[in-house]
């Protein structure tokens, strides 16, 4: 973030077999609006089908695409080695997308994310992928599906065009989450805004708005109002939060708030950092760095999520802002339980996907 070490978000793209993963990773190669997305498809295959058919290549399971993304089918073990390869400079990647195989555990994956001793990477999210036209019979064959839904910062009900019943699946599926963003989509077109910032890494430095989000971009006669899916919420307060009643209100975040990003300045707490906060699905970091040299200290957040109510979050920000001159010695505490430790070389991975949710120090 901003003038700190750059992070790139590592997304978990899960689903069983047939519900539209690969349709959804090719869709957001083709529209990530300038980023340069590293995809790693998790086959466990000897022929490489689902890596075929993104990198749209024969042969090679490492290829190097037009759009400068890259594709690499591995098996699990590999994981952190191809994570390192994407997250060097040199790669010039922006996001990592990794498409699980239909038989995979999305829960093991989201934990070697998160145990992860890379610096360079950060969880950016599970986005489990469902088949709205045979979620049923899915269901009564893999009953394993609730679970993961469970798991899910993001659930995308795929062909919704396909199910006569669409608004039954989807109440379904929304009973069957933990606070997911559920968000319907056809032919797998999900916008990748709502995923990752869809500019590159160089021109996002400072920014922190999501530029032009309703504007159509592409060929918006085929992708219809994508962004009509979420909602967003831009915030900025020239006087510094209270710790503990931003904790609160990060603690108690609604069901459907599936991105938090930005900068917050605690003022009298810390006079000498600014904390950038990443928060995706059930998983926060802050991330202390010095004030610019430059320009005003400002709070300024961007939340994006499905079904969330924007006037009452931004009125739930406003409370935390503090007028308080002074701070007590233990407002911070809240907060320092989510900065990671530059000192821990083996963060441990939770032992239950359960407790994944906020998990500090990771």
């Amino acid at each position: 973030m901003g003038s700190g070490p750059r992070q790139i978000p590592v997304v978990v793209l899960a689903g069983f077999l047939g519900s539209g993963k690969t349709t959804l990773l090719n869709h957001l190669l083709h529209h990530s609006g300038g980023s340069r997305i590293g995809a790693i498809v998790n086959d466990f295959g000897a022929i490489e089908i689902d890596a075929m058919a993104v990198a749209g290549a024969l042969g090679d399971s490492t290829v190097s695409l037009g759009n400068g993304c890259l594709c690499c089918a591995v098996d699990a073990s590999e994981l952190d080695v191809y994570l390192e390869r994407l997250a060097a400079p040199a790669a010039g990647v922006d996001v990592i997308v990794i498409e699980a195989s239909g038989l995979a555990e999305p829960q093991e994956l989201v934990r070697m994310v998160l145990a992860s001793e890379l610096p360079e990477i950060v969880y950016g999210g599970l986005v489990e992928v469902v088949d709205a036209a045979e979620f049923d019979d899915t269901r009564a064959r893999h009953p394993e599906i609730d679970r993961h839904l469970a798991l899910a910062d993001v659930v995308v009900v795929n062909k919704t065009d396909r199910a006569g019943d669409a608004e039954r699946v989807l109440g379904l599926v929304r009973s069957l989450t933990d606070r997911a963003a559920v968000v319907p989509a056809s032919y797998g077109r999900l916008d990748p805004e709502f995923l990752f910032d869809c500019r590159p890494s160089e021109e996002r430095i400072g920014q922190l708005s999501f530029d032009d989000l309703h504007e159509h971009r592409g060929d918006a006669g085929h992708d219809g109002h994508l962004h009509a899916a979420y909602d967003t919420v831009s915030f900025t307060s020239e006087t510094p939060m209270d710790p503990r009643r931003l904790m609160a209100f990060l603690d108690s975040r609604p069901e459907g708030l599936y991105r938090i990003k930005g900068y917050v300045d605690f003022g009298p707490y810390d006079t000498r950092n600014r904390y950038g906060v990443h928060a995706v699905g059930r998983f926060l970091r802050f991330q202390p760095e010095p004030w610019p040299t430059a320009g005003p200290r400002l709070t300024q957040l961007v939340l994006i999520g499905a079904g969330i109510d924007a006037q009452a979050l931004g009125k739930e920000l406003q409370a935390c802002v503090s007028e308080a001159p002074h701070a007590d010695e233990h407002g911070m505490w809240g907060v320092l339980r989510y900065v990671r430790d530059p000192g821990d070389q083996e963060p441990a991975a939770p032992d239950e996907v359960d407790e994944v949710d906020d998990e500090p120090a990771l």
